[in-house]
C-alpha cells in the first residue's frame, strides 16, 4: 500500500454545521437514542435520512426520516417509521437483537440503492445487505459471504464484520475483471466468543488491530442476480491504523466520494482502550479523518489526515450513551455543497459540510 502522508496531498477539511436529529423522548423505539445513520436520495427529490434507532435494552433498527433542508441546509427531520427490524433470526440471538449502522449507496450501474448493515445476532455482528428501489420498502438479501482465499491461511466468515460500504461505480476488480468494490472491517478478536481462543489473524497480518479491508462481487454476476453481492472475493486490507487519532482502530464511514485525486474515504480513528464482545468502548475516544484511495484500484492508499479533521467538542458530541464520538456513515451533495451525516456520541445525529481547502 503506497502512502503519502503530505497534508497538502488531502486538501479537505470538515465544518460543523450542528445536531440534526436527537431522540424523541416520547418514543420507546428510541430509548436509547438515535445514531449513525445512512441517506438517500428518494425517487420523489427527497433527501431522507436512515437512522439507527435504539430502544431498551441495546435493539436497534432502521427507520427513515425526511430530511429537512432550508436555504441548501440540513437543519431537521420528519420521522416516517421503521424500514428494517431484527425480524430475522439471523439478526437475533437469545439476549441481544439488532440491525446496526447503515450505509446505503446508490448503484447506478443497477438501478437500486444497497443497504450494508450489521445484524447483531447470536454470534456477534455480522454483515448483511438489503436493497430497495423507492427507499421505503427494502429487501434482505441477507448476510454476506467471503470466498475462502488460502493465502490467508483463514476463514473470514468466522469473524465479526463491521462499518461495511460500497463503491458507487463499477470498478476493475484484482482478476481485471469488473466489480463492485466493498470496504469492511473484520475483528480477529474471539476471545469474547470462546475464552482462550485469542485474535487469530490471517496469516500475512502483523498488526491485529481492526483494520479497513476490501472485497470486491462479480458485476457480471450480480447483473444477472442481484443477490450475488452477498458473495464477495479477492478480500484484502487496505489500511490500518497509523495516524496517532487512529491508534486503536479505523473503519470505513460514508460511501467513498470521488473527487479529482481519487476515492476519499471519511473514516473514524479511534483511540484509547477497545471493548470486547459487546460492551461499549467507554474511554475511547471516536474523531473523523481522510484516507484517499486509487481511482482506479482502491485498495491503494494514495494520501491520509495526518490530523483528525473531526474531533467530539459540543455537548452532544461528549456525553451520551458513548461519551466522546463523532462517527460519519453519509455523505450528500446539496446544492453543490457535501454534507457528511454523522453519529454524536451514539445518542444524536449530526451534520458537517466537507470543505476542499485548496484549489
Amino acid at each position: 500500500m503506497t502512502q503519502l502522508n503530505a497534508e497538502t496531498a488531502l486538501p479537505y477539511a470538515l465544518k460543523r454545521i450542528g445536531v440534526l436529529m436527537t431522540a424523541d423522548p416520547a418514543d420507546p423505539l428510541e430509548a436509547e437514542g438515535v445514531l449513525n445513520p445512512a441517506t438517500a436520495w428518494g425517487p420523489d427529490g427527497h433527501l431522507y435520512l436512515f437512522p439507527r434507532i435504539v430502544s431498551a435494552g441495546n435493539v436497534s433498527r432502521i427507520a427513515r426520516a425526511r430530511v429537512v433542508i432550508e436555504d441548501g441546509v440540513p437543519v431537521g427531520v420528519e420521522r416516517q417509521g421503521v424500514v428494517l427490524a431484527p425480524d430475522e433470526g439471523f439478526e437475533r440471538g437469545a439476549r441481544n437483537a439488532g440491525v446496526e449502522d447503515p450505509r446505503i449507496t446508490f448503484l447506478a450501474d443497477l438501478g437500486v440503492h444497497v443497504m450494508t448493515y450489521v445484524a447483531y445476532g447470536p454470534l456477534g455482528p455480522r454483515p448483511a445487505l438489503a436493497v430497495s428501489d423507492d427507499t421505503v420498502h427494502w429487501r434482505r438479501l441477507g448476510p454476506l459471504h467471503f470466498a475462502y482465499r488460502p493465502g490467508l491461511s483463514t476463514d473470514l466468515n468466522f469473524f465479526p464484520n463491521k462499518d461495511l460500504v460500497f463503491f458507487p461505480e463499477v470498478l476493475p476488480g484484482p482478476n481485471g475483471r469488473p466489480c463492485f468494490a466493498m470496504l469492511h472491517r473484520p475483528m480477529w478478536e474471539l476471545d469474547w466468543l470462546r475464552p482462550g481462543e485469542g485474535a487469530p489473524a490471517p496469516a500475512g497480518v502483523t498488526d491485529p488491530r481492526p483494520s479497513i479491508w476490501i472485497a470486491y462481487a462479480d458485476a457480471g454476476a450480480v447483473r444477472a442476480d442481484l443477490s450475488a453481492l452477498t458473495s464477495l472475493t479477492h478480500a484484502a486490507p487496505v489500511a490500518g491504523p497509523q495516524m496517532p487519532f487512529e491508534e486503536a482502530k479505523i473503519g470505513a464511514g460514508p460511501p467513498p466520494l470521488r473527487v479529482p485525486e481519487g476515492w476519499l474515504l471519511i473514516h473514524h480513528g479511534v483511540t484509547g482502550p477497545v471493548a470486547k464482545g459487546f460492551e461499549l468502548s467507554h474511554g475511547s475516544v471516536y474523531r473523523a479523518g481522510g484516507i484517499l484511495l486509487d481511482a482506479l484500484d482502491p485498495s491503494r492508499v494514495l494520501a491520509r489526515s495526518p490530523q483528525p479533521w473531526l474531533s467530539p467538542q459540543i455537548r452532544e458530541e461528549t456525553e451520551g450513551t458513548l461519551g466522546n464520538v463523532v462517527f460519519p456513515t453519509a455523505v450528500e451533495e446539496i446544492e453543490g455543497i457535501p454534507y457528511v451525516f454523522y453519529g454524536m456520541a451514539d445518542s444524536s445525529i449530526g451534520v458537517a459540510a466537507l470543505e476542499r481547502t485548496a484549489p
